[in-house]
């Protein structure tokens, strides 16, 4: 080992030594014209530049090492090209101009490319353009996304649902580490703010060669914002109102960058009221959120790190039925009281054609409901009770300290003084992520890396659904990209062992191998195929083994099942694109079978007045897709017409149907966009979501109807004091539908979903 780490630092300091420069020119492809503020940026270093008057650039001090350099411009084609340095030091790069709108770069799969370099579907959106849609919160945000939805309790609480599994079988991932907030719950959102988030990108089926238990259904990655480039500074305010739930949203920001040295940091708020339907608002689907995040990262030749914060503390009310009418935003009993904090770092080490990523991260998720028949009568009871948990006082301060408008808001807040949580969790997860990306050999790009958690949940309230227990996770990976002249390859295989001990003496051991293939090929010019075939896995969870009591929110109580085996999976995938300059259109089929798949099943028993709930285990197949068309004619690139159809069925090998997969869906947008002197990247659009019924359903759902929801917007951005200031107006169910969404949760009681909402966004460039 001593020996190793010599070598090592060897390398580094060889490399450190090394003085290392790329440099070129950028030129229009039709007119051999050169391109002025073309964005030049070499994503595995973080290092970028834009090209001068005369189209030129330089980019100095590089570790070397072969890597992908991305050229960017609006109006053009965003082209990637391999260098190595040192021997890449002088390129010529030609746009071709296009209409097609530009690819970002994919984070989430190991070997960073655009999307048409990479064997693994992967759908990228940005948050700028979720919110410019009309979305309220980031759940209901990445439901624009195709073959994404969100199961959903009101407006505050949505957790992913990708191709139709969600819960523990779809893995969130924030600032490059796993996300943990009891994700069990199906009334557990997921405890995030978009603000401060660049981008979502989501992988669809088994990722479990790259991230391990829990990436049996998907990945959705969420994409901290960049730090500011080299020598920069940058910092904006923003605001959002919310017609609907007379609520709003605002964050500020602000980020520089040195030579080596960058931080950035941004403080966000949202309340909101209960939501309106076209008869009545949903009584405690209030909400309000704090949320702030920072970063601090370091950079030289050799090595770059960098260190991120995030702590998010929300109220969240829990909807039971239609009650009171009244735009106040404090919360009701039941309620949740959710504190996040999200540690992480990661790290590169670059040496002679290899480096070492090493991501490491820690959440602690603070979780505390309360309900009405826990209300403490009398302060003096409340003050007897402080021993018993320290964190009462942290509360009553927060209460303290919020703004009431009214006499009843405070009279509210006065009784959650004097109440103590019912449910009170405390989850801490700590893992890591080490990957060696090997010298290129030949033809090859491989990885092999290790991950690992360490997961604790300890309970403090008077009620217990789920026992204290400690997780413990490895797994070992490597995996290969390989390039042919016709056609990438891309291989891997994973070994997986997890532990769950509990304080009551139950110690269960999970492992699992898997492994995934893909190819992707272009076909002709113009159309491109990806096959994938890949198998995942997912260890049944603390709630399935464990539980045993009544879970509120669910209206149940649950009783586990310490018998269940891992889930299994193996899905095949097949994706075909074709782009030309008028037209692109798409097809994606995929068929999921799992093994062992658990779900909840009624025993017929009552205990305390609510129905049995208990865990049972049977196969399972998922098929279906989703099929899109873009058209831009030529010459009217301004003009967009873009139409997408989901769709994916469940079942088990019994025929009945699974829970909770969504309606069929079809989308139709037509999109216009404009530019003049005084106004950029102008825009407008009307869509129309067309979602059909859901009649097939478990036996123990209730189906849903059709319905069509009309949205409409438009923004763009112009000069206000010499700085920047952008805009955005979206209009959501303008016609005011009455509707039941199959993935509320609220469905079951005929809610309704939310009527006509108008948001007004603002964003000021300081």
């Amino acid at each position: 080992m001593k020996t190793i780490l010599n070598v090592l630092l060897l390398l580094a300091i060889t490399s450190l030594n090394a003085q290392n420069l790329v440099q070129g020119s950028v030129t229009d492809a039709n007119t051999n014209q050169p391109l002025q503020l073309v964005n030049i940026y070499i994503s595995d270093l973080e290092k970028g530049t834009s090209s001068d008057d005369h189209g030129h650039f330089k980019i100095e001090n590089l570790p070397a090492g072969n890597y992908t350099m991305l050229f960017s411009m609006i109006g053009y084609e965003k082209q990637s090209i391999k260098i190595s340095i040192p021997n890449s030091t002088e390129i010529t790069v030609k746009l071709k101009p296009t209409a097609i709108e530009m690819e970002g770069i994919i984070i989430s799969t190991p070997f960073h490319k655009l999307q048409r370099d990479n064997v693994m579907m992967v759908e990228q959106e940005t948050i700028e353009n979720l919110k410019a849609s009309g979305a309220v919160t980031l759940s209901d945000g990445i439901t624009n996304i195709a073959g994404v939805e969100s199961v959903t309790t009101g407006m505050s609480i949505g957790k992913p649902v990708i191709r139709g599994l969600s819960s523990n079988r779809v893995l969130v991932y924030t600032q490059g580490v796993r996300l943990e907030n009891q994700q069990y719950g199906a009334e557990h959102g997921l405890g995030i703010s978009d603000a401060g988030i660049e981008s979502v990108e989501v992988i669809k089926g088994p990722a479990s060669l790259l991230y391990g238990s829990d990436a049996l259904g998907g990945v959705l990655y969420l994409n901290p914002e960049r730090f500011a480039t080299n020598n920069t500074s940058s910092g904006d305010i923003n605001g959002n109102y919310y017609s609907n739930t007379q609520g709003y949203n605002s964050n500020l920001g602000f980020k520089s960058s040195g030579e080596h040295f960058k931080f950035l940091f941004r403080g966000s708020m949202a309340e909101h009221a209960d939501y309106d339907t076209p008869d009545y608002r949903v009584t405690n689907t209030r909400f309000r959120e704090q949320d702030f995040k920072a970063g601090l990262g370091y950079q030289i030749n050799t090595f770059k790190t960098e260190f991120r914060y995030n702590v998010n503390q929300s109220k969240l009310g829990i909807p039971e039925e239609i009650g009171e009418q009244n735009t106040n935003r404090t919360p009701l009993l039941p309620f949740q009281d959710l504190t996040n904090h999200v540690f992480s770092s990661k790290s590169t080490l670059f040496f002679n054609n290899s480096k070492l990523d090493i991501s490491l991260g820690y959440i602690y998720n603070d979780r505390k409901e309360f309900e009405d028949h826990h209300h403490h009568e009398d302060e003096e009871h409340h003050d007897d009770d402080d021993d018993h948990d320290d964190d009462d006082d942290d509360e009553h301060e927060e209460d303290h300290d919020d703004d009431h408008d009214d006499h009843d808001e405070e009279h509210e807040d006065h009784d959650e003084e004097l109440q103590e949580a019912a449910l009170h969790m405390k989850l801490k997860t700590a893992n890591y992520d080490i990957k060696y990306h090997l010298p290129h050999l030949g033809k090859f790009e491989t990885i092999v890396g290790v991950q690992g958690m360490n997961q604790v949940n300890t309970n403090y309230g008077e009620e217990e659904l789920i026992p204290d227990a400690i997780t413990n996770d490895f797994g070992v990976l490597a995996t290969s990209h390989i390039h042919f002249e016709k056609a990438d390859v891309q291989l891997g295989i994973r070994f997986d062992h997890r532990n769950i001990n509990v304080s009551d003496g139950l110690n269960r051991d999970f492992n699992s191998f898997n492994g995934a293939a893909g190819v992707k090929t272009n076909i002709s010019q113009n159309i491109t195929a990806r096959i994938n075939l890949a198998t995942g896995f997912r260890a049944p969870n603390l709630s399935e083994l464990l539980s045993d009591g009544n879970h509120n929110g669910a209206n149940r109580y649950e009783i586990g099942n310490p018998n269940l085996n891992n889930e299994q999976s193996f899905q095949a995938d097949l994706a075909l694109e074709f782009k030309n300059e008028h037209f692109e259109v798409f097809a994606n089929g995929f068929y999921n079978m799992v093994n062992d798949y658990i779900f909840i099943s009624p025993t017929g028993d009552v205990i305390d007045s609510q129905p049995v709930f208990t865990y049972l285990q049977e196969d399972a197949n998922l098929y279906g897709g989703e099929f899109g068309l873009h058209l831009h004619p030529h010459p009217l690139d301004w003009l967009h017409f873009e139409s997408s159809f989901e769709m994916v069925t469940g079942k088990q090998n019994n025929d009945d149907y699974l829970p909770l997969i969504p309606a069929n869906n079809l989308n139709n947008t037509i999109r216009v966009e404009f530019e003049k002197s005084w106004f950029k990247k102008g825009y407008a659009f009307i869509k129309l979501q067309s979602t059909f019924a859901q009649n097939n359903v478990s036996p123990y759902e209730v189906a849903t109807g059709a319905y069509n929801l009309l949205s409409a917007g438009f923004g763009g951005r112009f000069s206000l004091f010499q700085k920047e200031l952008s805009f955005t107006i979206a209009g959501t169910n303008l016609a005011n539908q009455e509707y039941i969404n199959h993935l509320s949760r609220l469905r079951a009681d005929n809610i309704f979903n939310m009527g006509r909402n108008i948001n007004v966004g603002l964003t000021y460039r300081l």
